[in-house]
């Protein structure tokens, strides 16, 4: 019968061959071929496979690791991985959990270079649609690189000698190693978020393929294309390319050419606001003489149409309207007055005394009715008869029919 301390159950075999595993194969690099990558979009781990042509081994690379990679790991890239050997103990399989990964020779570097170029180029990153202008006459320009590093003196040298009158605003930041990337992506964000700069030079000086690479990784480019400020890329030397040279704004050469292409020479400045100074003088000046001819071309037409006389014309027609009206008024008053007056002779003519005083009589009843037919009144009846000068009473004592 077997001994009792040879027997294991699973679980418990796997964790000896763990514990085993991780303090023998600890902090190893381990260089082979990805095959079978998959990146997990909501955990953001990267699970894969490494090979040679002997062998392969499970890997994983978890997100607070894989935050910093300088490239996109994809199938059939050969890579050099930092890792320690451990077990999946519940399939009790081994695998790697890598720590640190990086291309395993220059031509993956070129291969990471091209493969993140074309995922942007169909993006659209690259496009001419999206390029914003640089600002020709910059107050304040935003100068990202390394605070020490030779890139920075030139460009505020050519700066203050070309345009000392812009303002310069320097966010030092790392340019090359672990978590650059990342910081120069953050100095892009602030002079956004504070919108304290007109322009943006992002760069530094010469390197490798290597030292540059902060350029070429994915969260640099995709800062520079979310600002909202103009971006010029300045990294490393005229032949040195990087991605953020095709997404940015302007690719300067150098630093000292960025700082050329930023700004406008002062004294080119000087010289077009003196053009500018004889332009106004030479539009001030024909606006004056125009002003004088439209002058003198108004005062001719005064002096040809003689307004003096054309007004003495019109006060004498209005004092001859005047006179008119006068006139009319007074005879139409004198010819109503007139016609009034002998409306009231002949009104007078007409009223009842002056009928009396002519020898007519007017014959009342007694009640002081007139009497206007004979048979108003009876046989006997008595009336009275009013003259011109009193009245008396009289009887009716015959009739006498149309007489």
């Amino acid at each position: 019968m077997p001994e009792l301390r040879n027997q294991y159950t699973v679980s418990e075999l796997n964790a000896q061959i763990r514990f085993l595993l991780e303090g023998a194969f600890s902090d190893i690099w381990v260089t082979g071929e990805i095959s079978n990558f998959h990146y997990h979009p909501s955990s953001g781990h990267m699970y894969f496979t490494m090979k040679d042509g002997r062998g392969e081994m499970q890997c994983a690379m978890f997100r607070g690791n894989n935050q910093y990679l300088k490239f996109k790991p994809s199938d059939g890239m050969e890579v050099r991985v930092l890792g320690s050997v451990s077990i999946y103990e519940q399939r009790g399989q081994v695998q790697l959990i890598v720590s640190r990964m990086e291309p395993a020779g220059l031509g993956d570097l070129f291969k990471a270079f091209e493969a993140l170029k074309k995922t942007l180029s169909e993006e659209g990153l690259f496009d001419a649609i999206h390029k914003k202008s640089i600002p020709k006459f910059p107050r304040k320009i935003g100068v990202i690189t390394s605070g020490s590093g030779a890139a920075l003196q030139d460009i505020i040298n050519v700066l203050n000698r070309r345009s000392p009158q812009v303002d310069i605003l320097v966010r030092s930041t790392k340019v090359q190693g672990d978590e650059s990337a990342q910081d120069i992506s953050n100095a892009i964000q602030e002079f956004n978020d504070h919108g304290s700069v007109d322009l943006i030079i992002v760069g530094r000086g010469g390197g490798s393929i290597e030292d540059l690479w902060s350029f070429n990784e994915e969260i640099v480019s995709r800062s520079i294309f979310e600002s909202t400020i103009p971006i010029i890329s300045a990294v490393g030397h005229e032949t040195d390319f990087t991605i953020a040279d095709f997404v940015a704004d302007v690719r300067a050469p150098t630093p000292s050419i960025a700082a050329e292409l930023a700004t406008t020479p002062l004294k080119d400045i000087l010289i077009l606001l003196r053009e500018i100074e004889k332009g106004f003088k030479r539009v001030l000046k024909r606006d004056i003489e125009q002003a004088w001819v439209l002058t003198d071309h108004l005062e001719a037409r005064v002096s040809n149409q003689q307004p003096q006389k054309k007004i003495q014309r019109q006060v004498e027609r209005l004092t001859q309207f005047h006179q008119r009206l006068r006139h009319g008024i007074s005879t139409t008053h004198s010819h109503y007055i007139e016609k009034t007056e002998a409306l009231q002779k002949q009104l007078s003519s007409l009223g009842p005394n002056q009928v009396l005083d002519r020898g007519y009589a007017i014959a009342l009843m007694k009640n002081g009715d007139f009497i206007r037919n004979a048979v108003d009144i009876s046989i006997g009846d008595s009336f009275s008869l009013k003259t011109g000068n009193g009245s008396f009473d009289a009887e009716k004592t015959t009739n006498h029919p149309n007489y």
